[in-house]
């Protein structure tokens, strides 16, 4: 990889988005309720980037070391298949989605926020990370994002990599007429 190109060099090859949960999707923050269920808040602007995504043809792929189903529920129902939760080898699982669908390390945008992300975003042609993401992580990425982790960071490089594509805006009036 070349850490000398601007990022923006990257974008129109990008295919496959890869996303990492909390601190990235989310702020980072969990509530624990009196029974011991964990709660995430995410960003809804987050959510329409990825289901644009989606529509628009990408591979968009979670991969988290948390296990909770209210996140996989929520990240289904905007049609992401490939959602990988309690993953904590997350180098092996990103090997086993690329080679199941024949994807290219270069063609990958992934973003992630703390050192359990470090050896995936080294793989991945575009490794970005949120703006609050940790200084280690912040060293590797090729773009940080001037949003926090579920504060529209994903929305950020999703529709980045859209509109170089032409994908973002395809006739948005249309649908909502």
């Amino acid at each position: 990889m070349d850490n000398d190109k601007s990022y923006k060099e990257y974008l129109a090859n990008i295919t496959t988005f890869i996303f990492d949960v909390d601190g990235v999707l989310t702020d980072g923050t969990i509530t624990v309720t009196t029974d011991g269920e964990m709660l995430r808040t995410m960003n809804i602007k987050d959510g329409f980037a990825l289901k644009t995504a989606v529509d628009a043809g990408f591979n968009v792929c979670i991969i988290s070391g948390g296990s909770n189903e209210g996140v996989r529920k929520r990240l289904a129902g905007l049609g992401i298949k490939d959602i990988f939760l309690g993953a904590h080898n997350k180098i092996d699982q990103l090997n086993t989605y690329l080679n199941k669908h024949n994807i290219t390390k270069p063609n990958v945008l992934y973003m992630g926020d703390d050192i359990p992300d470090f050896p995936a975003m080294k793989l991945a042609g575009l490794p970005c990370c949120p703006q609050d993401a940790v200084a280690e992580i912040k060293a590797i990425s090729k773009y940080v994002s001037h949003k926090n982790g579920g504060k529209g960071a994903v929305r950020d490089v999703i529709e980045q990599v859209l509109k170089v594509q032409g994908k973002w805006n395809g006739n948005f009036d249309a649908k909502y007429d």
